[in-house]
C-alpha cells in the first residue's frame, strides 16, 4: 500500500489571510510579493520562495498563452501532483496568483482561473486605449538606436511564430511586444499597469475570441516600428490607437470559448 499523502482540496478557510500573514517573517516575505507589481522578478529567493515563484511564473504563462482557459478549475491535488510539492506551496502559489488577478480564490469551491466578464473586457480596452498610445509616444521620444534594435529583433520573433503557426509562441511574444514599449518609456508606473492590462488582455481574448485569434498582428507591429524609425512620435500614438481598436472589433464579446484542461499533463511536460 502507498504512504504517499494525498494533496487536499484548497479550502479559503484554512488559510485565512490574517492567521496567515502575521505567523511569520517568511508569510510576511511572501506578503510583500503578493503587493509588488504583476509578474515581478523576484532575486536572491530562499528554497520555498523560488519554488513557489517558479509555480507562479509557469501558471501566469500558461495563463498569458491560452493554454489555460478563463475558468479552468485550478485543482490543488492535480498542481501538487503536477509540480512534485506539497499543498503549501501550491496554497501560497495561487495566493500570489490571486493578488495578480490571474486567479480567483472562491470561498468553499476553490482556485479558478480569472474569467472576466464582457463588461470588465470592455473596461481593460478602455484603460488600454487610455493609456498605450500616451505609452507609445513616450517611448519613440526616449527609445535609444539598442532600444529600436531590440524591438526589430522581437519582431522578427514574432514573425517566425505567426509563420510556423506556433500560436501559444506569437500570443506570449505580442503580449510581450507592448510590455517592451512600456520598458522603453521608461516609467515603472505604466510598466506595471501594462503587465496587469496584457494578462487580462490575454484572458480575454481566450473567451471571447476565436481560436485563430492571437494577441495581435505582427504587421500593426511592423507599422509601429516604423514610426519608431522615423522618431515619429504621434504617428506611434495613432497607429497603437489604432491597433487596439482592431483587437477590440475582433472579439465577440457575445459568446465563450471555454475548455477542460489536465493539469497534470501541461505542467509534467518540461
Amino acid at each position: 500500500m502507498s504512504t504517499k499523502k494525498s494533496c487536499p482540496a484548497y479550502r479559503l478557510a484554512d488559510t485565512p489571510f490574517a492567521g496567515y500573514l502575521s505567523t511569520s517573517k517568511r508569510n510576511r516575505s511572501v506578503f510583500r510579493q503578493m503587493t509588488a507589481a504583476p509578474n515581478p522578478v523576484v532575486k536572491d529567493l530562499s528554497g520555498d520562495e523560488a519554488v513557489e515563484e517558479s509555480i507562479v511564473e509557469r501558471i501566469f504563462s500558461a495563463v498569458v498563452e491560452q493554454r489555460l482557459p478563463p475558468g479552468t478549475k485550478l485543482s490543488e491535488s492535480a498542481l501538487c501532483q503536477a509540480f512534485g510539492v506539497g499543498r503549501m506551496h501550491i496554497r501560497r502559489s495561487l495566493l500570489l496568483l490571486s493578488s495578480r488577478e490571474v486567479v480567483e480564490l472562491l470561498p468553499n469551491r476553490g482556485a479558478f482561473v480569472a474569467s472576466p466578464t464582457a463588461k470588465q473586457a470592455r473596461e481593460v480596452f478602455e484603460a488600454r486605449m487610455a493609456l498605450e498610445p500616451t505609452i507609445a509616444r513616450l517611448a519613440v521620444e526616449r527609445a535609444t538606436a539598442e532600444d529600436i534594435a531590440t524591438l526589430s529583433a522581437h519582431l522578427q520573433m514574432e514573425h517566425d511564430a505567426h509563420h510556423n503557426e506556433t500560436r501559444h509562441e506569437a500570443i506570449r511574444l505580442s503580449g510581450q511586444f507592448h510590455i517592451l514599449l512600456a520598458q522603453i518609456a521608461s516609467n515603472a508606473v505604466m510598466l506595471r499597469m501594462m503587465k496587469e492590462l496584457v494578462t487580462r488582455t490575454s484572458l480575454i481574448i481566450g473567451i471571447f475570441g476565436a481560436p485563430s485569434v492571437a494577441n495581435c498582428r505582427d504587421d500593426d507591429h511592423e507599422l509601429i516600428l516604423s514610426a519608431f524609425k522615423q522618431r515619429d512620435a504621434q504617428a506611434a500614438a495613432n497607429l497603437m490607437a489604432n491597433h487596439l481598436r482592431e483587437i477590440e472589433g475582433s472579439l465577440n464579446l457575445n459568446s465563450k470559448n471555454s475548455g477542460a484542461v489536465d493539469l497534470v499533463t501541461l505542467f509534467s511536460r518540461r
